[in-house]
C-alpha cells in the first residue's frame, strides 16, 4: 500500500480491447493520485494481464478462470490484508465511467443527517441525475423482480439492484472477504439483499454509465434468462439463510 486508504478493484476476463482505455481514463480523472488500482486478471486468455502490468497498476492473476465473484473477492481479500479502509469496484469493459470514483469515495466518507456513515454506496443507472442507460426487455424484467423482492424482504427501495459499481467501507468488504458470504459467480441482487438483512447501511447515488462497446458481456444471448432464474433462487436462499436459519446473525449490526 502506497499511503492510500482507497483501493479500486477491477475484475477482468479477456478485456484486452477495453482495459487500457479504462486505466487511461482513471489516470486522466486523477484517480491514481488518491487511490491504488488493482486489476484482478481472472485467468484471461488474451493480453489483459500484460496491459494492466504495463500500466503500472497493481495486478493479481488467477491461473484459471474462477468467475466474476471470485475475482471481486480476491480484491476484497487483498484490501483486507493490506490495510485499506475503502474499496470501490468497477468493471473493466468501459461501462462504468471513472468520473464516478471520486463521487463514490466522497459519499463513503460523508455522514448523513444523523451522523452515520454508509457501509456501502451503490452507483445507480436509474436515479434522477443518472445518465440514460439502455437495457433489454429481459433485464428490465429482472430489475423489476429484484426490486420487488428486496422491497418485500427489507422494506428498502433499491433503484439498481444489479449494479456492479459499488463502494464499500472496511466493515462491508471484510464481510464479503469471509468464506461463504459472497457469491463466487454472480454477486448481484442477492448480495445487496444479504447486506440489507444484516443491517449494513446502504446509500444510493446516481451514476454515469455507458453501453458496452467491445467484447462480450457475461449476460449475452440467452444468459439473462438463466441469470434471472438463478438469481431469483439465490435471493430466496439468502432470505432463508438469514431470516430462518439465522446462520449469519453473528455479523449483524
Amino acid at each position: 500500500m502506497d499511503g492510500h486508504e482507497l483501493l479500486v478493484v477491477i475484475p477482468a476476463y479477456n478485456e484486452e480491447k477495453t482495459i487500457a482505455r479504462v486505466l487511461e481514463l482513471l489516470k486522466r480523472e486523477g484517480v491514481f493520485e488518491f487511490a491504488d488500482i488493482l486489476v484482478v486478471d481472472d485467468g484471461s486468455l488474451d493480453a489483459t494481464g500484460q496491459i494492466a502490468k504495463d500500466s503500472r497498476c497493481l495486478l493479481v492473476s488467477h491461473v484459471f478462470n474462477l468467475g466474476y465473484g471470485s475475482a471481486l473477492q480476491t480484491g476484497y481479500k487483498y484490501a483486507l490484508r493490506n490495510g485499506y479502509q475503502y474499496v470501490i469496484q468497477m468493471d473493466a469493459d468501459g461501462q462504468h465511467d471513472p468520473c464516478n470514483i471520486p463521487v463514490i469515495y466522497s459519499s463513503l466518507r460523508e455522514p448523513d443527517e444523523a451522523g452515520r456513515l454508509p457501509d456501502m454506496v451503490l452507483g445507480s443507472r436509474f436515479m434522477e441525475g443518472s445518465v440514460d442507460f439502455p437495457v433489454s426487455a429481459a433485464k428490465k424484467m429482472a430489475f423489476l423482480l429484484f426490486r420487488f423482492m428486496i422491497r418485500l424482504a427489507t422494506g428498502e427501495r433499491i433503484a439498481d439492484p444489479t449494479t456492479g459499481l459499488q463502494g464499500l467501507n472496511r466493515r462491508a468488504f471484510s464481510c464479503y472477504a469471509a468464506y461463504g458470504r459472497f457469491d463466487e459467480r454472480y454477486p448481484d441482487a442477492n448480495m445487496i439483499m444479504q447486506m440489507l438483512l444484516l443491517h449494513y447501511r446502504i446509500r444510493q447515488i446516481p451514476a454515469v454509465m455507458h453501453a458496452r462497446q467491445d467484447g462480450q458481456s457475461m449476460h449475452a444471448g440467452l444468459k439473462p434468462v438463466w441469470y434471472m432464474l438463478r438469481m431469483f433462487f439465490c435471493v430466496l436462499a439468502v432470505v432463508f439463510r438469514i431470516r430462518v436459519l439465522r446462520l449469519d446473525k453473528e455479523v449483524q449490526a
